[in-house]
């Protein structure tokens, strides 16, 4: 699914996700209490910690909806270009 790093990062922008609770690749990040500015927060250290940019095209709600459409985005910006 996602590594350690990803998790980590995502966690503390999720305020209303128990510390014991799995993250599930389909729950909905607004109601784990993501909001505009924790998107914000959490664009910062996701492109920070793995030194991507988003692009313009990916800065959508839809790209932040879930856990794992989020981690689709980043990991094919970490796949190398042919």
């Amino acid at each position: 699914m996602w590594d350690d790093r990803f998790e980590e990062i995502l966690r503390r922008q999720l305020p209303f996700l128990p510390p014991d609770e799995r993250i599930e690749e389909g729950t909905g990040l607004s109601d784990l209490g993501l909001d505009s500015l924790g998107i914000v927060e959490l664009l910062s250290c996701l492109e920070e910690e793995y030194g991507v940019h988003f692009r313009d095209e990916a800065l959508t709600m839809e790209t932040f909806r879930t856990p794992g459409t989020l981690w689709k985005t980043l990991s094919e910006m970490l796949r190398p270009v042919a």
